[in-house]
């Protein structure tokens, strides 16, 4: 899990611009033969397809961190989703270096983007310069690999909206106390430290993922990257929205993309996750939500669509595993999985055990994307071997 100081973002997602998107109507689900149907502009397509493989601590002794488990994950992201690059996030530089060794081995493009956050800002900035050292010997050695100094500053890095953690942060945001003026003074300053930091140890392309309304002065980066949680009614108002991130004449790639699986996810774009009671023990889901799987498959193949007919770098669904909110069929008050933005759903061997065994199964949209990403791959070894 991606965790900054015990908050991790599959419990968080800062999608509060996209959250204001509510108010448009969830369109049906398209039939699966147009949820498999390639872009329409295929030649142009998207450079790469992948997903965001998050690491961290985890939450409870089954779900620490895995070297074992993560090499498989790898395997399985590469073999069975056919994805072509994977966004290698989250804390912990031993973490973050074996997994991006991983999948540099398995032949795979790393997107690397360390993010720990809640901290001073001192050792965030140690942290990516010792994690930008490995992908550069990462990097001089072969592979593919892009790194991106952080992920939303403002809302993980202590200082720069006032607040003692991220949820405060919010609160505060959310309450108008904060003085947008100085605010972004304070984060164009730590991000031009990022950058700064970030070229002096890799010579790859460097990236930052911002918020969609962040702004960022991107020339201080080669790639402009996007946390994309937006929902519209109609492909075209993706189109004329991201369209407006490709004027810095960049190359731009969707760093997060995706929903939950519950009817009506997507209206909800970042704060999909926010429906869980966890003043109740165990922890309920509120309301009475329909479980999707088709809902969430539909938003990302969609998205898919505009993402190919703009050309754009590349686009990473978030996420391929979210194992601290597990799946719990025929019990639907406490299935967790319904708050989580991943295309796999987490089963517990023990359900009501913290040290339980767990396994990923496929969701509707891992099949989906792995359709469109072995299509997209198949056509790209045509047209090379042409």
């Amino acid at each position: 899990m991606q965790r900054t100081k015990g908050i991790k973002r599959a419990q968080f997602l800062a999608g509060m611009a996209s959250a204001g998107l509510a108010a448009a109507a969830l369109p049906s689900a398209p039939a699966r033969a147009a949820e498999d149907r390639p872009a329409r502009d295929a030649r142009r397509g998207l450079r790469h397809r992948g997903v965001v493989y998050t690491v961290g601590e985890g939450e409870t002794p089954g779900t620490a961190f895995s070297a074992a488990r993560m090499r498989k994950d790898i395997r399985a992201i590469r073999d069975e989703l056919h994805a072509d690059t994977v966004d290698v996030t989250g804390d912990g530089v031993e973490r973050l270096t074996a997994t991006a060794a991983e999948a540099a081995e398995r032949g795979l493009r790393v997107w690397l983007q360390p993010t720990l956050g809640d901290v001073p800002e001192r050792d965030i900035l140690e942290h990516l310069a010792e994690t930008g050292r490995f992908a550069e010997r990462l990097r001089r050695q072969g592979a593919a690999v892009d790194l991106s100094v952080g992920c939303e500053f403002w809302l993980f890095v202590p200082g720069i909206v006032p607040g003692a953690d991220v949820y405060e942060r919010i609160r505060n945001l959310l309450d108008g106390t904060v003085d947008p003026v100085a605010m972004q003074r304070r984060l164009d300053r730590f991000t031009a430290r990022a950058a700064e930091v970030g070229r002096s140890v890799f010579r790859g392309r460097l990236a930052y993922a911002a918020a969609q309304d962040d702004q960022v002065d991107w020339r201080l980066f080669d790639v402009v990257g996007i946390d994309y949680y937006s929902y519209f009614p109609h492909r075209a108002d993706y189109v004329r929205e991201l369209s407006r991130y490709t004027r810095w004449g960049k190359p731009v790639a969707v760093t997060e993309f995706g929903t939950c699986a519950y009817v009506g996810a997507p209206k909800a774009g970042g704060m999909g996750w926010d429906i869980v009671d966890r003043a109740k023990v165990p922890p309920e889901i509120k309301g009475d939500l329909v479980r999707s799987e088709r809902t969430q498959a539909a938003y990302l193949t969609q998205l898919l669509d505009v993402f190919e007919s703009l050309g754009l770098y590349a686009a990473m669904a978030f996420e391929f595993v979210t194992p601290d909110l597990p799946h719990r069929p025929g019990d639907p008050r406490h299935d967790l999985d319904l708050a989580s933005y991943a295309i796999t759903r987490t089963v517990k061997d023990r359900p009501d055990d913290p040290a339980s065994g767990w396994h990923w199964e496929p969701k509707e949209a891992f099949h989906a994307l792995a359709r469109r990403y072995g299509y997209a791959g198949a056509g790209h070894r045509r047209t090379a071997g042409a």
